[in-house]
């Protein structure tokens, strides 16, 4: 299976995903949400337009990082992998709208 490189965007690692059997090529952990955000968010979607523009307001610090994902995506196609249940509503979603606004 060969669907790009496969990018953890989680501060945490996923509950019940063994590290030895994860088909990932990077845990990025920094530029995941802060932990401070994270718990606030809860993964509650009323409360997801908020955690959107305090997320992208603390991407707008990791600059760095966010052109190594760009860079990256350049050569190859990246998957922003994450934990959360919710499709929808998740950090991924966020990062995928910053790095493409950008590109």
């Amino acid at each position: 299976m060969n669907d790009g490189y496969r990018l953890l965007v989680d501060r945490v690692w996923p509950r019940g995903v063994p590290k030895i059997t994860a088909h990932l090529d990077e845990w990025a952990k920094d530029i995941g949400p802060s932990t401070e955000l994270r718990k606030w968010f809860g993964h509650e979607p009323p409360k997801f337009t908020e955690f959107k523009k305090r997320y992208v307001k603390e991407l707008k610090d990791r600059t760095d990082e966010l052109d190594r994902i760009r860079s990256l995506a350049r050569k190859q196609r990246v998957r922003l992998l994450y934990g959360a249940k919710d499709e929808t509503h998740n950090q991924a979603v966020v990062l995928r709208e910053v790095l493409l606004a950008k590109s």
